[in-house]
């Protein structure tokens, strides 16, 4: 069991270096869009943290608190980007743009920080 819980929170963080590598790929080349790294990362993201959730809670050692935040942070992120990659839009708008990177950062320190 402990190396599925292992497997399941690498899948996780490759599902981050996704999101952030294609949100800061997008920034660096000054395009301002979302791919489908993103989409397919934060998709991702969802799905192995829903099992991990699962898993920590069958232990008995899950902080709701911590994991419900960062499960409706992880929401608001799919659907800002999901969005605007089903629309298929060339570009999306600079403040949606800069504020999905701050989301991903905000995702990523309540990850960190809050223990």
């Amino acid at each position: 069991m402990e190396f599925v819980h292992l497997l399941l929170r690498y899948l996780h963080l490759l599902g981050f270096a996704a999101v952030f590598g294609g949100w800061l790929v997008s920034l660096l080349s000054k395009k301002f869009d979302f791919n489908a790294a993103m989409l397919y990362g934060i998709a991702t993201q969802l799905a192995t943290g829903i099992v991990l959730y699962g898993i920590v809670a069958a232990d008995g050692d899950a902080n709701h608190a911590k994991l419900g935040v960062k499960f409706l942070l992880a929401l608001l992120l799919a659907v800002m980007i999901a969005i605007p990659v089903w629309k298929k839009r060339a570009k999306v708008a600079a403040g949606h743009f800069y504020t999905t990177g701050a989301l991903i950062a905000v995702t990523a320190g309540v990850a960190v920080f809050w223990t």
